[in-house]
C-alpha cells in the first residue's frame, strides 16, 4: 500500500498541471480564500471552465470580507455560466460566515470549515490541506475512482461514504507536505490519465501494482446515480430563467415576459418556482428579478 503513495508522488511532482490554485504568488495574494473559492467552483465543473470565472471573482472579491458586503444579485450575476447557481449563494453565505465568526480568516479547523454554508467533508479537508498544509485524506471523484480500480480491484467506485476517507487515510504518507501533494496527485491521476471511461493504463504509474488492471480490467458494473440529460431537463430551463435575469439586471422582468415561448409552460412554472424557493430570483407578483 506503501508504494501507490511513493509511485503516485514521484509522478505528480514529475509533472503536474500548472493550475492557479497550485501556484506560490496565487496563495500569497488570496490565501485560504482563494482554494477555498476555486473548491466551489470546480465542483462538478471543468477546470477550463473554472479558470477564466476564477480570475474574475477574485479580482473582484479578493477577500471574504469582500464579497461579504455585495448583494446576492451580485454574486448571481458574476457567478455566470457556471453552472448549478445555488454554489454561488452558499459561498456568499459562507463568506459572511467568516467575516462574522472568523474576523474574514477562512478557519483552518477541519470542523469550523464544515460548519460554514455550501461545504462537505472534500471541501473542509480540501482547504485545510491545500491552503494550510495539514495532513487529512482529501476524496472526491477523481480519487475515488483510482482507489476503486488500483487497491479494490472495481472498474468504478461505490457511491460515496465515509469508508472512502478511511482507505486514504490508510495510504497516506506521514508528513505533511507529502500527504498534501498525495491528495493533490491522486486526484490529478484520476483526472488525466485513470478517467472513468478511456483509462490510459499504458502510461499510469500505478500499472505495476493496480488490482484491476492486473485482473484483466473487468467489468465490475457500476452503481453510481446517472445524471439526467440537460437537454430539455428543468436544469436547462432553470439556466435559461437565470440568464433572462441577468441580462435584465438591475431591472427585474414581467412575468409573462419570462420565456413565453417555452416549449413546456409547467417546466418553465417549475424553473422560475424553484429559482425562487433557492434564492435565486425575487417575484413580487407581477415581475421576477435575481434576489436585492
Amino acid at each position: 500500500m506503501e508504494e501507490i503513495a511513493q509511485l503516485v508522488l514521484r509522478w505528480y511532482r514529475a509533472g503536474a498541471r500548472d493550475l492557479p490554485w497550485r501556484r506560490t504568488a496565487f496563495h500569497e495574494q488570496y490565501g485560504a480564500w482563494g482554494v477555498l473559492v476555486s473548491e466551489f467552483m470546480l465542483q462538478q465543473t471543468p477546470v477550463a471552465r473554472v479558470i477564466p470565472h476564477l480570475e474574475g471573482w477574485l479580482a473582484r472579491w479578493p477577500t471574504p470580507t469582500a464579497m461579504a458586503a455585495a448583494s446576492a444579485a451580485d454574486v448571481v450575476q458574476q457567478w455566470a455560466n457556471l453552472g448549478y447557481p445555488r454554489r454561488a449563494l452558499w459561498l456568499h453565505r459562507a463568506a459572511i460566515e467568516v467575516t462574522q465568526r472568523h474576523g474574514g480568516v477562512v478557519p483552518r479547523d477541519v470542523d469550523a470549515l464544515l460548519a460554514l454554508s455550501g461545504i462537505g467533508d472534500y471541501t473542509a479537508r480540501a482547504v485545510a490541506v491545500f491552503a494550510y498544509g495539514d495532513r487529512h485524506p482529501v476524496v472526491d471523484t477523481n480519487t475515488r475512482r483510482v482507489l476503486a480500480r488500483a487497491v479494490e480491484g472495481r472498474a468504478q467506485p461505490s457511491p460515496p461514504s465515509r469508508r472512502d476517507l478511511a482507505l486514504m487515510e490508510s495510504l497516506l504518507p506521514t508528513t505533511d507536505a507529502d500527504a498534501a501533494a498525495f491528495n493533490a496527485g491522486a486526484m490529478e491521476l484520476g483526472a488525466t490519465v485513470c478517467t472513468a471511461r478511456s483509462p490510459r493504463c499504458e502510461i499510469c504509474p500505478l500499472a505495476g501494482t493496480c488490482a484491476w488492471l492486473a485482473a484483466g480490467r473487468p467489468d465490475t458494473g457500476d452503481t453510481r446515480r446517472r445524471q439526467a440529460a440537460y437537454e430539455g431537463s428543468d436544469r436547462q430551463a432553470r439556466g435559461a430563467v437565470l440568464r433572462l435575469l441577468r441580462a435584465a439586471a438591475p431591472d427585474g422582468v414581467p412575468l409573462d415576459a419570462v420565456l413565453p415561448d417555452w416549449p413546456d409552460s409547467r417546466q418553465r412554472d417549475r424553473a422560475i418556482d424553484s429559482l425562487i424557493a433557492d434564492g435565486l430570483a425575487e417575484a413580487d407578483g407581477e415581475g421576477i428579478s435575481l434576489p436585492r
